[in-house]
């Protein structure tokens, strides 16, 4: 059997171990594909890979973040010379320009080896809507891969590629990614261009990406969101702190109150399990009614937002109608029965939804939820192929029309030998805190990425930019903000994390300011006669900054602050003039020490 590099990292280390090149590495892969191999709907030719490999020659190019690593495109998505389809040979055409995703990857260093299949015109979440075959699961094909991104999927987790792109109108990927045992990310809507992508739903649609790992897909994410947004947008994308929680308090995880994963494979005893191992990352588990949820993830199909994938096909369903994968007409040919009346009420009763939903974020950081609660074979879906199909979008559906991102991660392998995923929900615009998540959580799962592959997880190149988040500030306390302490809440309330618990550098002295309630300090830069004051480095959103500031009275104030290794940060500092009758405390060495010693002395005896 033929062995390639896994991972991002895993393709770039040989290159830099000199053994391989692009051009023997990709063509070898390129030759090992299976030509029948229902992933794929069409595969690189030796020009397409030549006019790739040319980028790569140029002088530093193999410093490049994605440096001749291959990749798949869902074939919804456009790469200039190469047939778009859509799983609809009726729709097929040649695309005249990359869509930008691509673009990027490719500046990147990055290969497009081929185009993956999916259930047509992105109408489906099981993968098998498609005249190029149906896309088995990797671990048992006689059960569905999930769709619509199936071909990407199924890739991925074959260690053909290391990424591949799909696209997420409903969960089209996530729930290939469950059922597959990668990591499928699906961004905020809005925050990656969608130029040259077939829209299936243009303003809910978001292209995904799929990988091994979180990291090579927090790696991918970063490029695509890098540059500036296209117009027209259809989202408002508010960034969010690249972390979830506050600090002093545990990360809160909304579960279902009642999951409905199916017991026969081994499922329900399989989230049940995944619930279990959040203990071992010290959160608090909280059970989360999702009646609002499941009530907007109706309205996606049963409503007359089936109208925008009429837009798409109106021509050709109406024209030749038996161009269409028959279950794909049915679904898309409903858009016949809303009229503009009833697409305004829908929106009314999505807004009235949307803010009992925006809710669940008061009590909640992310929500786990199963990335699918059950997995039909072929032979179930041939005999019910709109239950079947409707059963795996339970969790995803809704997503979308919230503007939220979401993670799909490996959780474990049921004891039906199928793989199970979770999935953790966020508010838009949290897509970094959302990875940042899902590494904590691969630490703790310990299972092999795809089928049975060994990726390596080290080396890896950083992106350019990192992805999205809400600009943040370092701030250094020094007295009552310090954990534990009366002012703490305050950066509690503004969602800050604590970085580091450290020593300003040797120039400061300590007062305990006269007449102040609670007790505060002073910390006055004195060069020529100074100590090194214990602090608290925080990161602090900037929205948060403005208000924190109007709460710090005088004579204190944020200023830079030198910390024992050099770097400067803002930080609590004293006018001079402030501190008349004030003690100095610079022997005790912080605030915590001296508030310590004070209750010491003031202890009944």
């Amino acid at each position: 059997m033929t062995v390639f590099p896994v991972s991002i990292g895993d393709w770039l280390n040989a290159y830099r171990q000199g053994e391989q090149t692009p051009r023997a590495l990709l063509g070898a892969v390129l030759n090992h594909i299976d030509s029948n191999d229902p992933a794929w709907i069409s595969r690189c030719s030796e020009t397409q890979l030549d006019a790739q490999l040319l980028r790569l020659e140029a002088p530093g190019a193999d410093k490049l973040p994605l440096y001749g690593v291959p990749f798949a495109v869902k074939d919804n998505i456009d790469v200039q010379g190469w047939p778009t389809t859509a799983a609809c040979p009726a729709f097929t055409h040649e695309a005249s320009a990359t869509a930008t995703v691509v673009e990027r990857l490719q500046a990147a260093g990055a290969v497009v080896i081929g185009k993956t299949n999916l259930d047509q015109f992105a109408t489906g979440l099981v993968g098998a809507r498609s005249p190029y075959g149906k896309v088995p699961n990797t671990f048992n094909p006689a059960y569905v891969s999930g769709g619509s991104s199936s071909g990407s999927a199924s890739v991925v987790a074959r260690g053909l590629v290391p990424f591949a792109l799909g696209t997420d109108t409903a969960g089209s990927g996530r729930v290939p990614a469950g059922l597959n045992n990668i990591v499928g990310f699906k961004p905020t809507p809005g925050s990656v261009p969608m130029q040259g992508v077939v829209p299936a739903c243009r303003t809910l649609d978001v292209v995904s990406i799929f990988a091994l790992n979180t990291d090579d897909a927090s790696l991918v994410l970063a490029l695509l969101q890098e540059g500036v947004p296209e117009e027209p947008s259809y989202h408002s994308v508010v960034p969010q702190p690249a972390w979830l929680g506050t600090c002093s308090r545990r990360v809160r995880i909304g579960i279902p109150v009642t999951h409905g994963c199916d017991t026969s494979l081994g499922y329900a005893a399989a989230f049940e399990e995944a619930v279990g191992r959040l203990e071992s990352l010290d959160v608090e588990v909280v059970p989360v009614d999702m009646g609002a949820l499941h009530d907007v993830a109706r309205l996606l199909y049963d409503g007359p937002w089936v109208a925008e994938r009429y837009s798409v096909v109106k021509k050709l369903l109406d024209q030749n109608p038996q161009a269409l994968d028959p279950t794909v007409a049915d679904v898309i040919a409903r858009a016949k029965e809303f009229d503009a009346c009833q697409a305004f009420e829908a929106r009314y009763e999505l807004a009235a939804l949307s803010r009992i939903a925006q809710a669940i974020w008061s009590t909640v950081d992310t929500l786990m939820v199963p990335t699918t609660p059950t997995c039909p074979t072929f032979e179930a879906l041939a005999l019910q192929p709109i239950l079947r199909n409707s059963e795996l979008g339970k969790y995803t559906n809704f997503v979308n029309l919230l503007g939220w991102s979401a993670l799909s991660l490996p959780a474990s392998i049921s004891r039906s030998g199928l793989p199970f995923g979770v999935t953790f929900i966020a508010p838009g615009g949290a897509d970094a805190a959302l990875a940042d998540w899902g590494r904590r959580w691969e630490r703790v799962t310990a299972l092999p990425a795809g089928h049975e592959l060994a990726p390596s997880r080290q080396d890896l190149t950083p992106p350019a930019t990192r992805l999205v988040a809400e600009p943040t500030l370092q701030v250094a306390v020094v007295g009552a903000h310090l954990q534990g302490l009366p002012l703490h809440w305050q950066l509690v309330e503004r969602r800050c994390r604590l970085l580091q618990h450290t020593h300003t550098a040797p120039h400061y002295r300590l007062y305990v300011l006269a007449g102040t309630q609670p007790a505060k300090p002073g910390l006055i830069r004195h060069s020529s006669d100074g100590a090194a004051i214990a602090v608290e480095v925080y990161e602090m959103p900037a929205s948060a900054v403005g208000s924190f500031l109007q709460a710090i009275p005088y004579p204190l104030g944020l200023g830079n602050l030198e910390l024992q290794d050099g770097r400067w940060v803002k930080g609590f500092i004293c006018d001079p003039a402030g501190l008349k009758d004030a003690q100095d405390i610079t022997d005790h060495g912080g605030w915590r020490e001296f508030l310590a010693l004070e209750a010491q002395q003031h202890a009944p005896a």
